[in-house]
C-alpha cells in the first residue's frame, strides 16, 4: 500500500512538472535552462536542435506524463512510460553537460530520472507480490 501511494506521488510530481514547463513556463526563463536561455526555445537552439525536434520531445513528454497518470488505473503502461521518461531525462542531462552548464541545471532532468525509476522499480517489485 505504501508503495502504491508513492508510485503515484512520483508520477503525480511527473505529470505536474511536465506540463509546468511544456506548457506555463515554456516562454519563461528558469533557472534551469540550458546555456542561460530564456525559453524552451532558446533551451533547444543551445543544444543544437530544431523547433520540430523541441515539439516532438514536448509532445513526447507530455504523453508520458499523461500515461503516467493514466497508469495509476492501468498499471501495464507505468514501465513503459516510465522508462521512455527515464531516456528523455538521460538526453536532458546529456544535453546539459554538453552545453558546459553548471550541474545544478540538471538537477530537475535528474529528479525526473530518479521518479521514473523508481516508478519502475515500485512496478517490478508491485508485479512481484501478486
Amino acid at each position: 500500500m505504501i508503495l502504491e501511494y508513492l508510485s503515484i506521488t512520483f508520477k503525480a510530481i511527473i505529470f505536474i512538472s511536465i506540463i509546468n514547463v511544456w506548457f506555463f513556463r515554456f516562454n519563461n526563463p528558469t533557472p534551469y535552462r540550458g546555456g542561460g536561455a530564456k525559453s524552451m526555445k532558446e533551451e533547444f537552439e543551445v543544444y543544437g536542435f530544431s523547433p520540430v525536434v523541441m515539439y516532438l520531445i514536448g509532445t513526447l513528454k507530455v504523453l508520458l506524463a499523461a500515461t503516467l497518470v493514466i497508469s495509476i488505473w492501468y498499471s501495464e503502461f507505468a514501465t513503459p512510460a516510465a522508462g521512455v521518461m527515464g531516456v528523455l531525462m538521460l538526453g536532458a542531462i546529456f544535453m546539459h553537460f554538453r552545453a558546459n552548464d553548471p550541474n545544478i541545471r540538471s538537477f530537475p532532468a535528474l529528479l525526473f530520472f530518479l521518479l521514473s525509476l523508481g516508478i519502475i522499480i515500485i512496478d517490478i517489485v508491485q508485479q512481484e507480490t501478486i
